[in-house]
């Protein structure tokens, strides 16, 4: 059963999150994938900071640093997907580290999502890298040098001027507690742009939304 259909009756027994996560449908069964870039010095305003993340000392300049690769359902999505395919090593998720910021989150995207796309651990990363090479980001918003106050289209519009290939339909940006958040990016499975499916077009409406500079 779909995550979609399994969260509505998860709850309806009363069982907590964590129950839904342990499911998912059997691997390589999806419809497309979700790039997520997340900016990664509002990550670390936001929760990177008070969790003392290497990521966010100032030696490094994380811009758009890779969130995650996500295989997709028009409707819903799977996780945690049953595979008998070996997991990666410490090595692998360690040279994710560079475009993902931890080699913790490429360790977890691998358990949550990697898992549910049918392919060998060093072929998901291979593809996740592949996915994020795919993506021009911006290169306006490394020369901030003091935190702004912006539209969410306007994030938008530089993922769509510096990708001619990119559709509106094909790209969300969402916020969280007042800062950007995340830009989505709908790919298929060989990584050219798709829509996106109406559960994961989450766009963000804010005029006023906090963008922080690199360190």
């Amino acid at each position: 059963m779909r995550r979609l259909v399994l969260t509505v009756g998860l709850c309806f027994l009363g069982w907590g999150s964590g129950a839904v996560q342990a499911d998912g449908e059997p691997a390589g069964k999806f419809d497309y994938y979700v790039l997520a870039l997340s900016w990664s010095p509002n990550w670390c305003e936001l929760e990177g900071d008070a969790r003392n993340s290497d990521q966010c000392d100032a030696r490094h300049d994380y811009g758009w640093t890779l969130h995650g690769l996500w295989p997709q359902f028009h409707r819903g999505w799977p996780t945690y997907c049953p595979t008998s395919v070996a997991p990666p090593t410490r090595r692998m998720s360690g040279e994710m580290t560079d475009i993902m910021g931890s080699p913790g989150l490429a360790w977890y995207q691998w358990k949550k999502h990697g898992t549910c796309a049918g392919l060998p651990a060093s072929q998901y990363y291979a593809l996740m890298r592949q996915a994020y090479d795919t993506v021009t980001r911006p290169a306006v918003f490394r020369k901030l040098d003091k935190e702004i106050s912006l539209a969410a289209a306007l994030v938008e519009e530089a993922f769509l001027k510096a990708n001619p290939d990119l559709g509106k339909d094909s790209l969300t940006i969402t916020c969280r507690d007042g800062y950007i958040q995340e830009a989505r990016i709908c790919l298929s499975k060989d990584l050219t742009p798709v829509p996106c499916g109406r559960d994961v077009i989450l766009d963000c409406k804010l005029t006023n939304a906090r963008f922080t500079p690199v360190r």
